[in-house]
């Protein structure tokens, strides 16, 4: 049977993690991190996640009231993290649109030289001018660029990681040699980058971080196939997974690669009882707590593109059309299509017979595994092995513990099942992924640039 891959995934601006859960810990605090991505090692988890916002959700001029903010800049806490954890990957969020290449693919291989081979980079982008007012850029770059400034983005990104070859690393005190002449010198030209000059830091243990890719438009999805080594996926209902596995793992061969070469991971959430109706009570608490009244609204005007602040959350959906500008920024997710939006909702509700605030929960809700924990295993397991996606990565309602009751009591019996480790066999991330090295190159890091960089700590 397929192996099932897991990670942990910590969301950054967004109304996942029920903060005013009297369990719930510090957002900001180190040591919710830790906690959090020690269990997800106790539990051999591929990797532990973070995502980033690069700028706070607002509605009307008005902060979101259920998102969680303030948390502090990912690559900085994974870097803490590689100290505390031994064999978990470490994977942040990185916008291509609003960073460079050199101070990326830099701080990228300073976290795969730290964490011993665990680096993982999700490859993002920003289309509004609302997040690009944080930067100099503003909002420049048009949508129909996107897709096209981050593949170029990471090609830069493979050309630095490539500057080191093999041996460069000499530390040869008796020549008085300590690299190879040619050794960090790269060149770029490109219509987004135009850069030439020496690399300072050379590869990790891994060759190039494990690229993740979360989009799932036809170009997201074609992005995927040519770049990507893992796919964030949004698609948790069985049948959707498996159309949308099929489809992007028959791109690959067009770019030479195996559907192997491709994870395709869907990110969820789970909810445990000691019985079906205890776990569906508990899930249904926690979805109320994700979407309180204010939520409600605002995710409706998100979709509907206009003011509905008259609206009862608790009432049925009004009957006025959509129009199509936004009064939400900061939020993506209904800026396209938001007539057949809409029409779908249209549908659910009446089938349903749902409130705002109820349509609103179901449509926008984390696709969840929700039962006992032999339940939630048995359906995790079929997922996967009737290919609608190669594993799961878990985005808890509570920080710092919301992982320990999947990681004590689903872990153990995806184990007896045989399909989920009981050790780590490996060092590195590509490791436990089943991932070999990256295209077209063998790893540059050995034993000198060790040695060196043991020598110069």
């Amino acid at each position: 049977m397929k192996q099932i891959h897991l990670a942990a995934q910590l969301p950054s601006v967004q109304n996942t993690v029920v903060w005013s859960d009297p369990r719930s810990g510090s957002q900001i605090a180190f040591d919710s991190f830790a906690r959090l991505a020690r269990a997800a090692e106790r539990g051999r988890f591929d990797f532990f996640f973070l995502s980033e916002g690069l700028r706070l959700r607002e509605h009307k001029g008005q902060l979101h009231d259920l998102d969680v903010a303030g948390r502090p800049e990912s690559l900085t806490v994974l870097s803490a993290l590689s100290a505390v954890t031994t064999h978990i990957g470490l994977a942040a969020t990185v916008n291509s649109t609003f960073n460079e290449p050199y101070e990326v693919a830099r701080r990228l291989a300073t976290l795969d030289h730290l964490s011993g081979g665990r680096a993982a980079w999700n490859v993002v982008t920003s289309h509004d001018a609302f997040t690009g007012e944080n930067f100099r850029r503003g909002g420049f770059l048009d949508e129909a660029d996107r897709y096209t400034r981050a593949a170029e983005f990471l090609q830069a990104s493979r050309v630095l990681w490539d500057s080191w070859r093999p041996g460069d690393f000499r530390a040869d005190a008796a020549s008085g040699a300590f690299i190879e002449a040619g050794a960090g010198a790269f060149e770029h030209r490109g219509r987004h980058f135009d850069i030439s000059g020496r690399f300072s830091t050379p590869p990790g243990p891994q060759g190039h971080p494990v690229i993740i890719q979360a989009g799932d438009s036809a170009e997201g999805r074609e992005f995927a196939a040519s770049d990507a080594d893992v796919v964030f996926s949004r698609h948790g209902n069985p049948a959707d997974g498996r159309a949308f596995y099929r489809d992007v793992k028959r791109r690959l061969a067009a770019y030479g690669r195996a559907p192997e070469d491709l994870k395709i991971i869907p990110s969820v959430g789970y909810v445990l009882g000691d019985t079906a109706a205890e776990a569906a009570e508990h899930a249904a608490e926690i979805a109320r707590a994700q979407v309180g009244p204010q939520t409600a609204l605002m995710l409706l005007e998100a979709a509907w593109g206009r003011d509905l602040s008259g609206y009862d959350p608790d009432g049925p959906l009004p009957d006025v059309d959509p129009l199509p500008d936004g009064v939400t920024e900061g939020h993506s997710q209904f800026r396209k299509g938001r007539g057949d939006t809409v029409r779908r909702w249209r549908a659910i509700a009446e089938a349903g017979g749902l409130s705002i605030r109820g349509l609103v929960t179901e449509v926008t809700a984390r696709p969840t595994f929700v039962g006992t924990p032999r339940q939630v295993a048995e359906s995790m397991n079929e997922f996967v092995q009737t290919d609608a996606a190669d594993g799961f990565i878990f985005a808890p309602h509570l920080v710092p513990d919301g992982l320990d009751d999947l990681v004590d009591r689903v872990i153990p019996l995806l184990q007896e099942m045989g399909v989920h480790r009981t050790e780590y066999t490996g060092t590195t991330l590509r490791h436990h992924l089943g991932l070999g090295p990256p295209r077209g190159r063998a790893v540059a890091h050995d034993g000198a640039a060790r040695r060196a960089g043991k020598e110069t700590s």
